[in-house]
């Protein structure tokens, strides 16, 4: 008798998927972003950034057909391989792999640089370790409760960044954001791209809990549109109101920039100052706890089909959670981490993001070509033109990141080139018709 696939636990709601969707992201408004007004300037960034917004507005839109005609906890490695078969999907895993767990050791720096910033006698490599540590476990614990927490920290995070843009608002001026606003001319836009797309990176990794979602037809994508909603309107105030109130050219290499902000206005030894920084933890966690989940799911996803060792693809059998997978990943961040280079890391997530997407956009226009009459939940408003907008945006900045950071863009796809040789020689021929249609 056949052994039946582990299954995971269906248990979150509309608004789970629209805490998960903004959790997973939310670090972006606190930190990373500023990297952009190093290259490109306040006003340079703003145009990368609209850029950028335009490509997550339609690519979210396409991205939500895809994951709810199929709820599958792979997300993009599903659809891909449901569109172009085996290599398509390994393209996809892989993609999505270095996104989201080479986004985690940049939060677990950024966290532990804010307690650093509250408490120096805490070190930053260690806090952030202790972290990994902390929120693996919770993710751990089962989706229902790892869901409640995420719920609890993104409400809390939300509320802080508008209490934030409250107090900053009212110091901001045109001319001090304008202030030397394109110092590195138009080839700094191209450069900040990656910086602009910090700002709604990983909001996809929802799709990986479409096994967990209750009702998926409706629940996903009520979570999907209002969280890049709240997204958009987060990254461009905070953004605005951060670059007007105080000089921004002290922001390019914090990964506290907020509350950095708030001390310029406020005063460093304010006593909102420290507790807007304390505060600001919460955002942070929202993310990294949000991101572990994701990729565990992912991992968990890449074993079930067998394109990734067996063990990956089990689970707790108290718990229901995927536990080899979630200690994998942690254990990878953890590496990454010790690396020291947050902003590398930024930049490889965010080329594994990219191609993800458009690997995603190019299944969703392959789908409807081979498979017109599927059933289809959602359906993407303005067909072909959203995805097509997505996908020509993703082009450009995926040129963008070859042409700025040449060496880093040689790592990744070196990585993507062995992966794909390595399927090829021990995976290709396990992975049956059969297996992976009825998988997807």
């Amino acid at each position: 008798m056949e052994t039946p696939k582990p299954v995971l636990k269906r248990a979150l709601g509309s608004v789970h998927l629209w805490a998960m969707a903004v959790g997973l992201v939310i670090s972006g408004e606190y930190f990373g972003w500023n990297y952009g007004w190093g290259v490109a300037g306040t006003v340079g960034f703003l145009i990368a950034t609209l850029v950028v917004t335009v490509l997550y507005v339609t690519f979210i839109f396409s991205f939500t057909e895809l994951t709810t005609s199929i709820p599958h906890a792979g997300g993009p490695f599903a659809y891909s391989l449901r569109a172009f078969g085996p290599i398509g999907g390994v393209i996809a895993g892989y993609a999505t792999v270095v996104e989201l767990v080479l986004a985690t050791p940049a939060i677990a720096s950024a966290l532990g640089s804010y307690m650093h910033f509250l408490y120096p006698q805490f070190p930053v490599q260690l806090t952030a370790i202790v972290c990994y540590i902390l929120f693996t476990l919770i993710n751990l614990l089962g989706i229902k409760e790892s869901a409640a927490f995420s719920l609890f920290v993104t409400i809390l995070a939300v509320g802080e960044l508008l209490i934030f843009m409250g107090i900053v608002a009212p110091h901001f001026q045109l001319a001090t954001f304008t202030n030397e606003a394109l110092p590195v001319q138009w080839a700094g836009v191209f450069a900040a791209l990656p910086f602009a797309i910090w700002f709604y990176l990983g909001i996809e990794g929802t799709a990986m809990l479409a096994e967990e979602a209750r009702d998926p037809s409706k629940t996903i994508p009520r979570g999907y549109i209002t969280g890049i909603v709240t997204l958009v309107l987060l990254a461009l105030g905070v953004m605005l109101a951060t670059g007007g109130a105080a000089d921004w050219r002290g922001f390019t290499s914090l990964d506290y920039p907020l509350p950095q902000a708030i001390a310029s206005v406020m005063g460093k030894d304010n006593s909102l100052t420290k507790l807007f920084t304390g505060l600001g933890l919460f955002g942070l966690i929202a993310s990294f706890h949000g991101i572990i989940t994701s990729y565990g799911r992912q991992l968990f996803a890449l074993g079930r089909s067998g394109f990734l060792p067996a063990s990956l693809g089990t689970v707790h059998p108290r718990f229901q959670t995927p536990y080899w997978a979630l200690l994998t990943g942690s254990g990878i961040g953890i590496i990454a981490l010790l690396s020291g280079t947050v902003d590398k890391l930024i930049i490889l997530s965010a080329l594994g993001a990219i191609v993800m997407y458009i690997i995603s956009m190019l299944s969703l226009l392959q789908l409807r070509r081979r498979e017109p009459n599927s059933q289809r939940p959602f359906r993407t408003p303005f067909y072909p033109w959203f995805p097509i907008a997505a996908l020509i945006l993703s082009v450009v900045c995926l040129l963008a990141i070859l042409y700025t950071s040449p060496l880093l863009s040689l790592i990744f796809f070196t990585g993507l080139a062995l992966t794909i040789v390595l399927f090829s020689i021990l995976k290709r021929d396990k992975i049956t018709l059969q297996e992976w249609t009825t998988e997807t």
